[in-house]
């Protein structure tokens, strides 16, 4: 089969790989349909995600049709299936929790002494990430072998196009757990940095959940104008000084609650950005962190922060004091995807969600490495790349 392979910083290539077979009894393989480009695969990109090797297949957001299946498979052949790009078993401790990101089976055991080295624990298993993951295997090719098939693929109707429910493997669902750990009371003020996929589908979230204002904070603007058009009042943070619009916007008071949809990688020419990319060039394991601090110093007193952005690493110069003399909650993590994706699909098909404004570019999976450079390059007109295997 063909498949998008990564051969290093800023190299990735479709290459000929060997086709995926049934492995394990609750196993299926997927003929994929539509796959996407996500930010965090952005992060894979730029080499800044430990555990990555030459040859690994990338892409963790994919739909098809089921072509084969194991014996412990719940799932059909000719079912048409959308997968959460968390593996998850379905029936250890953390998964019966409904903390599904946290699976304690689906990294295997050989490969979970990395991330228990870096994170006091291993982590549970991704499509298309790292080793320190499980090193499966992605979805930015033509078939997916998928583990835990009677846990995690959500089967949806054949008349709706793929564009309509393909997000509810990570990015919107993501978007959501993002408002939904940001405790949104209604009437609160929320700030969102951001405008990216996930940012947009926070807004849209927050929004939903009954924020009665929502401020999204970026630079391109064709993105704020997309969070403007869901409903966001807008910061373009390269035209004003973000802490002080957002202390005015908030009566002196500061956000209730703030979500950090950026991670790893902030932009921007201040002080603590500047050193931090310094220090990520040449430092394994080493985040960018100024959104993260923005938004801690941001936050009102007894107010709620929500990191749905990837960190991997480290971060330094934390404003531990403002956390803790400000009383301010923080919630984060990878998305617990299936918890969410059946009343994520009942709110597409009833016409309360729409996820397909997002997508600016589609494109055969061949043309695959050209999407990842304008993706990283053209942020402002690339807002999300559909690939078609």
């Amino acid at each position: 089969m063909r498949a998008l392979t990564f051969q290093g910083t800023h190299d990735v290539r479709v290459e000929t790989v060997p086709d995926p077979e049934i492995v394990n009894p609750r196993d299926a393989i997927i003929e994929i349909t539509s796959t996407a480009i996500c930010g965090s695969d952005l992060h894979l990109y730029a080499g800044v995600i430990p555990g990555l090797q030459k040859g690994d297949i990338l892409g963790h957001e994919f739909m098809g049709r089921v072509v084969d299946v194991g014996p412990g498979s719940s799932l059909r052949k000719g079912d048409r299936v959308v997968v959460p790009f968390t593996i998850s078993c379905g029936g250890c401790f953390f998964c019966q929790l409904g903390q599904f990101s946290a699976c304690d089976n689906s990294n295997p055991v050989e490969k979970q002494d990395a991330s228990e080295a870096v994170y006091g624990h291993a982590v549970s298993g991704l499509f298309g990430f790292s080793h320190m993951t499980g090193g499966y295997p992605g979805g930015q090719a033509q078939y997916a072998r998928v583990p835990f098939s009677d846990v995690g693929p959500i089967v949806v109707p054949d008349g709706v196009p793929d564009e309509q429910v393909l997000f509810l493997s990570d990015i919107l669902p993501t978007g959501w757990m993002a408002a939904e750990n940001a405790q949104i009371q209604p009437g609160d003020t929320v700030a969102v940095w951001g405008c990216g996929p996930v940012g947009l589908f926070a807004v849209q979230s927050a929004l939903i959940m009954g924020a009665g204002r929502v401020i999204a904070i970026d630079h391109h603007p064709h993105r704020l104008d997309l969070a403007r058009g869901l409903g966001a009042e807008v910061i373009d943070y390269t035209q004003t000084h973000v802490l002080e619009a957002l202390m005015e916007m908030s009566g002196g008071i500061g956000p209730d609650a703030v979500i950090d949809a950026v991670g790893m990688e902030s932009h921007g020419f201040a002080p603590d950005n500047v050193l931090d990319t310094l220090k990520q060039k040449v430092l394994p394991g080493t985040d960018r962190g100024h959104v993260l601090r923005m938004a801690l110093m941001a936050v009102r007193k007894g107010g709620r922060v929500s990191i749905p952005g990837v960190y991997g690493g480290m971060v330094d110069k934390f404003p531990m004091g403002a956390l803790m003399q400000k009383g301010v909650e923080v919630r984060t993590g990878q998305t617990h995807v299936q918890r969410y994706t059946r009343d994520l699909l009942n709110r597409i098909m009833e016409g309360q969600i729409d996820t397909t404004f997002l997508i600016s570019h589609r494109l055969p999976l061949e043309e695959a490495a050209e999407g990842y450079r304008n993706f990283r390059d053209n942020q402002n007109e690339w807002t999300k790349v559909v690939l078609k295997p």
